[in-house]
């Protein structure tokens, strides 16, 4: 059989940056998922894009599917067949059914037991007929996070599509989507390339978009963008920070990326960076760019979709364009400074946090509450003040024009206008901080007083949103409650702080008339995250349980005790605790019951007396072990009685025949069930 190469391209209105990475993933998977399913040998797929077209290619097609043979179970042997080896009325009609002849019915062995069945055999159809019916089926399978319809109500896509190139070699696979028909041609460049260019063979396809300046490798196109960056770093000694979300935003967002630089007023320096920085990024799609030293520079590099002759016209208009935007955030810096904190902080009395809970002073104030008795809790006294302070201030930002106008900036604005009021660099700071960690990755607090008031912040969130009984469903989560209980967790992990976080909900919920039942479902929410937390980690899940058990009401306990038992896991002592667990779980079980009291006379063996001393030996170890937090003493102590119960069953029959041997011994292995769950259920490790 001959190979052929297949070319499907989508062309299509600019596709949203943000969509392409999935659109890519599905592309190449839907795309062997069809070819498999239809019996159609190929070698690599491939799926490219730029923001006007999806582009799907596949190497070496075979020009038809292979036969297949389709097995049919009928009727047992003996229902199919008379005595004498006579086709039954059974056999005939599922011979019919099958549209073979009755001649043609085998017998086959299925499940031990013997059933006539029939082979129909299918002749591989021509790929080329088999074609449009794939492609169609992958068209309509892609989906986006916002689709649209455009000519035909009936078919939604991420963009209008214009056209669609569909070659088999050289032959046009016929495809309709959207009432637009597929053809030969393509097209390039919406600025640069010609009209309609007709593709005659799927090897012309590359170098006829590279003269119509259209890149369809995604790769390529960001090797483009380095090599520029590049270049711009060596003309001006300076490092371009190129973040790889806002450099894979660029590949996407260009077809034919050519990289510039530009300039701005040094003036716009003084605004704070990281609105500099947001204003270029975010808003324009630029690349801040830093001296050696780290400091910003008045510099941006962009990417354009266009080659112009003249590369300064590019410049000029992007700098227009900046500066546009800096001078709004220069006028918004000053006219914010005209206010005091304490004026704005006022201000929030008029801002509504939700309908239900009052104002955002509301929260601010109970806040302000959880934070300082958390600063009792922990003893902290000498941070109190710094404490109250930013927690009085902790959301004025809010009402400033710079935040109205870049909600990103929240708690940077607060700390950058706290410093120019005088505030101590330590309430800054903790205005600043008490939004970390505000993603996945993000860093920690540094300070105590950040760290209070972020947590006692999102402690609030829960409570308050719970009272009004929004709490998150598997599909709905506004007010964001995962991340909250998610970060709650973190910060006392990684600062690190040893707080009890049963205690910290019960304070957070007396703000509001709650009940027991839903005070101990924020309990449980918050467990279920920490449990995730402990998971993600890479801790077993077994360990997690049984840490669970232990201490889920202390996150920085649990990840150190997890990290105890993790690391000790491969010591032959735990896999020896465990058998021992899991057997004195059965036993006692298959008992029904066990005297609760050891009758010392009866202790007869000399490894159930050594076990028994062992166990009033490490009894109070251990307990004290669990109320220290000390992981470390307690992997101590029950590596030391791992070996000794080993060594008792080993030497001891428990069901002994005589009754009053046989209770005292279960009467023992109570004893060691009861010194197991001072840490949890070892059984669960198994």
């Amino acid at each position: 059989m001959s190979a052929k190469d297949l070319l499907f391209e989508i062309g299509t209105e600019e596709i949203p940056a943000r969509f392409m990475p999935k659109i890519l993933a599905d592309l190449s998977s839907y795309a062997e998922e069809e070819l498999d399913s239809a019996h159609i040998d190929h070698s690599n797929v491939k799926a490219e894009c730029t923001p006007r077209r999806l582009v799907l290619t596949v190497m070496d097609l075979s020009d038809s599917q292979k036969d297949s043979v389709e097995l049919s179970k009928g009727p047992l042997r003996t229902q199919a067949f008379d005595p004498e080896g006579s086709p039954t009325k059974a056999a005939e009609g599922f011979a019919r059914s099958r549209g073979v002849d009755v001649s043609d019915l085998k017998v086959q062995e299925i499940n031990g037991a013997e059933y006539v069945v029939a082979e129909k055999r299918e002749k591989g159809q021509s790929t080329e007929l088999v074609l449009p019916h794939i492609l169609d089926k992958i068209l309509k399978k892609l989906s986006f996070p916002k689709s649209m319809y455009w000519a035909d109500p009936t078919v939604r896509f991420a963009r209008p599509v214009r056209w669609i190139l569909a070659l088999y070699g050289e032959s046009v696979i016929n495809v309709e989507f959207g009432k637009v028909k597929s053809g030969c041609c393509t097209r390039g460049h919406r600025f640069m390339g010609s009209g309609p260019i007709a593709i005659k063979d799927t090897s012309e396809y590359k170098k006829a978009m590279k003269d119509n300046f259209v890149i369809t490798d995604p790769d390529e196109r960001k090797s483009m963008i380095l090599r520029g960056i590049a270049e711009v770093e060596k003309e001006l000694g300076a490092n371009v920070e190129a973040a790889p979300d806002l450099l894979e935003e660029n590949v996407h967002l260009n077809e034919y990326p050519v990289v510039f630089y530009g300039s701005f007023d040094k003036d716009f320096l003084e605004i704070p960076e990281e609105v500099l920085v947001l204003s270029m990024a975010k808003n324009q799609r630029y690349f801040p760019v830093r001296d050696k030293d780290g400091k910003l520079m008045a510099n941006f590099v962009g990417v354009s979709n266009n080659k112009a002759k003249d590369m300064r016209v590019i410049r000029e208009g992007n700098e227009r364009v900046l500066r546009a935007r800096l001078y709004d955030a220069a006028f918004f810096w000053k006219e914010d400074l005209q206010k005091s904190l304490d004026d704005l902080a006022n201000e929030l009395r008029s801002v509504t946090y939700q309908e239900q809970l009052g104002s955002v002073y509301d929260k601010v104030q109970r806040t302000k509450a959880l934070a300082l008795w958390l600063t009792n809790e922990l003893s902290l006294g000498s941070i109190r003040a710094v404490v109250e302070r930013a927690a009085v201030l902790a959301k004025a930002d809010l009402v400033t024009s710079m935040v109205y106008e870049f909600a990103d900036v929240q708690g940077v604005m607060g700390r950058e206008y706290a410093k120019k009021a005088g505030e101590s660099n330590e309430v800054a700071l903790a205005l600043y901080e008490q939004y970390l960690p505000r993603f996945a990755g993000d860093s920690i607090p540094s300070g105590f007083a950040g760290a209070l008031i972020g947590l006692a912040d999102r402690a609030d969130t829960l409570a308050a949103i719970y009272k009004i009984g929004l709490e998150p469903t598997s599909s709905q989560d506004p007010y964001g409650l995962r991340r909250a209980a998610r970060c709650i967790n973190e910060i006392i992990r990684g600062l690190p702080l040893d707080i009890d976080l049963n205690k910290l909900i019960e304070k957070s919920a007396s703000a509001f008339d709650m009940d027991r039942d839903m005070i101990d479902r924020i309990k449980a929410f918050v467990r279920l995250r920490l449990q995730v937390q402990l998971r993600e980690k890479g801790f077993r899940h077994e360990v997690v349980e049984l840490v669970l058990q232990t201490i889920s009401n202390r996150p920085l306990q649990a990840f150190r005790m997890a990290e105890t038992l993790q690391k000790r896991s491969d010591e032959v002592w735990f896999a020896d605790l465990i058998t021992a667990a899991v057997r004195v779980k059965n036993l006692l079980n298959k008992s029904g019951s066990a005297p609760e009291d050891v009758d010392l006379s009866k202790l007869v063996e000399p490894s159930e007396k050594e076990l028994y001393e062992k166990l009033l030996l490490l009894e109070g170890e251990a307990r004290i072990s669990v109320v220290k937090f000390d992981w470390e003493k307690l992997a101590s102590v029950l590596s030391e009685l791992a070996p000794v119960i080993a060594q008792f069953f080993n030497d001891v029959l428990v069901m002994d025949e005589d009754i009053s041997l046989r209770n005292n011994r279960l009467a023992l292995l109570k004893k060691c069930q009861d010194f197991f769950l001072l840490v949890g259920d070892f059984s669960l490790l198994k």
